[in-house]
């Protein structure tokens, strides 16, 4: 019931011109928690502190705080003197409702929770039954940005190129009697970049092996380009069936397809598998290769390490998705993490739909960046973002 009142005074907030960001409302409810809500001066600065960034917001923050917390008559805001229904969902509406007596038509307020936006922030490992299948479908939406590289076929632009296109150039030349005042170009036209994602579905990412598989689907259904796989105990490649637009259906197909499901883990195994048949050949060669991993890992250490310098010598980029690097005071002391750290370009988080939202919104401005690759030999080459 707290978040619900929470999500409710944020409403209230934004409805008088409060400009109020998901993540402040989640840091006062976390304050709450902290503070406690018997004392009004606590729920008082908890919500200032946190809700507030400017300083001409607070005589709209003293009314509606008394308005909604208190219920005090005076000046306050005109939603103080409406009745306040409160909904779970952010359907529309007609703007009437029916009152507390029960009279249809009278004016109201109605003041939406949006279980959506509070678990956006939420761990995975701490979702109800409920939550998952809510958090799945949020999964379902999100959609990689498009990740361009260079390509090898060029095409004529005005600006500023590699190579002069003499035939623009000519052409344009007739408009100032045969004099080529203005120089055309050709650059390379951009293409996809190939995305290659690699799930870890061992028993110590149970939690977070099938939220990240639906990440997965909704990659490969929603651009070309993307290339899927689980590893475990074995390498299993899953493009095929995941590309298909149902995402349970997917998953169905998926889980009929992976034998090692819940099993041990073979990281270095994997990935050299991955690198023999698929990787080195061509699949990850100028390709963002993401690694969903918690970094446990019960095979040869040092075979890990030279699978992942094989992988880093031909990806353009190499990005390791932790769902435990959130937790408090982590440090990547897990064998295969620690190996494996030197050879990774962003080392990110992965344990709710906020963060793989943002990864969705690195691999596209990451892979489209020119900048250039850190040297193998450098004994730091992590980012974190």
């Amino acid at each position: 019931m707290a978040a619900e009142i929470v999500a409710s005074f944020v409403r209230v907030l934004r409805h008088a011109g409060v400009n109020v960001p998901v993540g402040a409302g989640i840091t006062f409810a976390e304050a709450l928690d902290l503070v406690g809500s018997s004392r009004r001066g606590d729920v008082y600065w908890a919500g200032r502190s946190t809700l507030i960034n400017r300083p001409e917001d607070i005589p709209v923050y003293d009314r509606c705080f008394d308005a909604f917390w208190t219920s005090s008559v005076g000046p306050v805001v005109a939603i103080a003197e409406q009745p306040v229904v409160i909904a779970i969902d952010d359907g529309g509406d007609d703007g009437t409702s029916e009152d507390p007596d029960g009279q249809p038509g009278t004016p109201s307020v109605q003041l939406r929770y949006s279980a959506a936006e509070m678990l956006r922030a939420k761990d995975f490992a701490a979702y109800t039954d409920d939550e998952r299948r809510l958090a799945e479908r949020l999964m379902s939406q999100i959609r990689l940005h498009p990740a361009q590289r260079p390509g090898r076929r060029l095409r004529s632009t005005s600006r500023h190129g590699h190579v002069t296109d003499l035939r623009a150039t000519m052409r344009a030349s007739l408009r100032s009697s045969g004099e080529p005042v203005r120089r055309h170009w050709r650059t390379p036209r951009p293409r996809l970049r190939r995305v290659v994602l690699l799930v870890d579905i061992s028993g110590s990412m149970d939690a977070y092996a099938r939220a990240m598989l639906r990440f997965v689907q909704a990659a490969v259904a929603g651009r070309i380009r993307v290339e899927a796989f689980t590893i475990g105990t074995r390498l299993t490649r899953l493009t095929r069936e995941l590309r298909t637009r149902d995402p349970d259906a997917a998953l169905d197909r998926a889980a009929v397809a992976v034998s090692d499901w819940s099993g041990g883990t073979r990281l270095g195994h994997c990935l050299q598998e991955f690198n023999d048949n698929w990787g080195v050949r061509g699949l990850a060669r100028q390709a963002v290769v993401v690694i969903m991993s918690d970094g446990w890992d019960r095979g040869d250490a040092q075979l890990l390490a030279a699978q992942m310098q094989r992988l880093q010598r031909v990806a353009h980029r190499v990005v390791w998705v932790n769902p435990l690097k959130v937790s408090p005071g982590y440090a990547p002391l897990a064998r295969g993490m620690a190996v494996a750290l030197p050879f990774v370009d962003d080392f990110v988080e992965g344990h709710s739909v906020a963060a793989m939202e943002r990864l969705a919104e690195l691999l596209g401005d990451r892979a489209t960046s020119s900048s250039q690759r850190h040297a193998p030999d450098q004994p730091e080459r992590v980012q974190n973002a």
